[in-house]
């Protein structure tokens, strides 16, 4: 009788260790999995959500996270009025669920310049703001491969030489958003 206890604790010992060292790899794995997500991917996760801020220097944009590329977001902060914001000036953001996305291959390419390319092949009036908030308003005439071009004028104008007042190379480094207007 002694003997079937010693053996039943010992093997109690032995499950307990076992069990110990299980979650002792589980929480390792769970680490390593972590150390591998970037802000991309934790953003794609987070598509569609609403409530989501974006913190830059000296302002926060908040409302529905619409799309997210690797180094960009759109931002919808009122009804049909999207905002593009430089993953770069981002410093902090809020309101985003648990979990993460792989983006696919495509997606991953689709950067910064494509999503810039996009509203200069629409010739819209756009606001583009720098690093620090400071706007100015035009029309993206060039986007390289690092830098944008702006022909600046009024918004309400459209881009015709008599009233360009202005031209503006922005790098990405320093961009903070662009809107349309």
């Amino acid at each position: 009788m002694r003997w079937d206890r010693l053996f039943e604790d010992l093997e109690a010992q032995l499950a307990l260790e076992d069990l110990r060292e299980l979650d002792s790899e589980v929480a390792d794995r769970t680490r390593r999995e972590r150390a591998l997500l970037d802000v991309h991917t934790r953003l794609l996760a987070n598509v569609g959500a609403t409530g989501v801020g974006l913190r830059l220097p000296g302002r926060v944009l908040g409302g529905r996270l619409v799309d997210v590329g690797p180094d960009w977001a759109l931002l919808e902060t009122a009804p049909q009025r999207p905002v593009l914001v430089a993953l770069g000036a981002v410093r902090a953001v809020s309101g985003l669920g648990r979990g993460a996305r792989t983006p696919s291959v495509v997606a991953k390419r689709f950067g910064l310049g494509a999503a810039l390319r996009a509203l200069s092949r629409d010739r819209a009036a756009v606001e583009v703001c720098d690093l620090d908030g400071r706007p100015a308003t035009g029309t993206i005439d060039v986007v390289g491969g690092d830098h944008l071009e702006l022909a600046e004028h009024a918004p309400d104008e459209p881009r015709r030489s008599p009233n360009l007042t202005g031209r503006l190379l922005v790098p990405f480094w320093s961009l903070g958003s662009v809107r349309r207007l």
